[in-house]
């Protein structure tokens, strides 16, 4: 494998770049379900997007569900919110080659954005003899 005069294959710094923005695009997605949720009862932002959920026309007028806005709808955004996080966290710290365990765990939270959660937990793990070379190396 291919390494440069640090003993670093590249692999790490991949999967903690590759969970860092997977991260954001949870955190994103979180953010935007959120928004939805807490402006559900504005009647302007409704009449304006007649096909987000929680809307149902009769006579062409619109109306209100009589049951508030879907608790699912906040319950996933926090739930997208505090795994991107976390993801984020756990890419700076592969990255930075810190701790293995953090960086494992912030990838696999990186797991629901798809293909770029499943590359990054991949990489790290693959890269997971990095973390203990430093320490060798300098002989702590």
């Amino acid at each position: 494998m291919l390494t440069n005069d640090n003993n670093r294959s590249g692999l790490l710094n991949a999967g903690g770049i590759l969970s860092i923005v997977a991260g954001i695009f949870q955190i994103n997605n979180g953010g935007v379900l959120m928004a939805f949720f807490l402006t559900h009862d504005l009647e302007p932002f409704w009449e304006i997007f007649p096909f987000l959920p929680g809307l149902w026309v009769e006579w062409g007028y619109i109306h209100h569900f009589t049951y508030g806005p879907p608790i699912w709808q906040m319950i996933m955004g926090v739930f997208f919110l505090v795994l991107g996080i976390l993801a984020v966290i756990g890419g700076i710290s592969a990255i930075r080659r810190k701790r293995f365990g953090l960086s494992l765990a912030g990838a696999i939270c990186a797991l629901p954005s798809g293909l770029l959660g499943i590359l990054a937990v991949i990489f790290v793990a693959l890269g997971r003899r990095e973390f203990g070379a430093e320490r060798k190396e300098n002989g702590i």
